[in-house]
């Protein structure tokens, strides 16, 4: 009887062990997340007689975003999303473009991911935000397989492929940017040492959609190479001001 029971957790050890090695284990574990940050730069970080200043916001905010339940077939406005909390991330800055100072999300969970070559960075925006050719962007820092780390502005938004974002078509868009949006190009089999969400264009900014410069976005369905991160929680306030939001957490 013991023996029979010590066959039987062993068995189930097994499994568990083949399931973590599996692809759908893996994918599973590798839960990414966007932690928001600002970053407010002083005189020595900006350049002689440039500094930042407290113009800008990052923060996960309930209702400004689209459902976080159900993948893309979750749509606004009907019952199964009536108590989804709509966690969308704002990015503000409330001022000119050359302040010294951006608001953005880390995203953990990525150091270590391979690169190839079809390598795909996004997310989905509200319209009637700021989408501008330099931001919201993804700041990448990656090791290729000889040499030093090498650093990448993917995006920014309005360089995007555009097409309507599935869970609410009208109101809000999906940008996609594939290795045509890498600038440079992040060399194929290279790792991830970082990604970072960024926004630090201002209300000196106009772009096709935010004609006035609102200085501000809002995102949602971060997506990092086939995984989304749909929702978050937390606010810069939360994890602290004047980082860079380079590093992996």
């Amino acid at each position: 009887m013991q023996i029979s029971h010590v066959v039987r957790i062993l068995a189930v050890a097994m499994v568990l062990v083949v399931g973590a090695l599996s692809p759908l284990g893996a994918a599973d574990a590798q839960q990414h997340r966007a932690v928001p940050f600002v970053f407010i730069g002083e005189a020595d970080g900006c350049g002689a007689g440039t500094f930042g200043s407290h113009i800008v916001t990052s923060a996960w905010l309930g209702g400004m975003g689209l459902p976080d339940n159900g993948g893309d077939t979750a749509f606004n406005g009907v019952a199964d999303t009536a108590k989804d909390p709509h966690r969308g991330l704002l990015l503000s800055k409330n001022g000119p473009s050359p302040d010294c100072s951006s608001a953005g999300a880390r995203i953990s969970g990525v150091r270590g991911m391979g690169v190839d070559a079809t390598f795909t960075l996004g997310f989905d925006y509200r319209n009637g935000g700021h989408c501008g050719a330099g931001a919201p962007r993804f700041n990448v820092v990656a090791k290729p397989a000889t040499g030093p780390n090498t650093s990448h502005f993917v995006g920014g938004c309005a360089n995007g492929v555009q097409t309507a974002a599935p869970q609410d078509p009208a109101q809000w868009t999906r940008a996609r940017f594939t290795p045509a949006q890498q600038f440079p190009p992040i060399p194929p089999g290279s790792r991830i040492v970082s990604i970072t969400l960024l926004y630090d264009e201002g209300t000196d900014t106009a772009s096709d959609q935010d004609l006035n410069g609102v200085g501000l976005a809002v995102v949602d369905n971060i997506f990092i190479n086939g995984q989304f991160i749909r929702t978050g929680t937390g606010t810069d306030e939360d994890h602290g001001r004047g980082g860079n939001g380079t590093n992996d957490d």
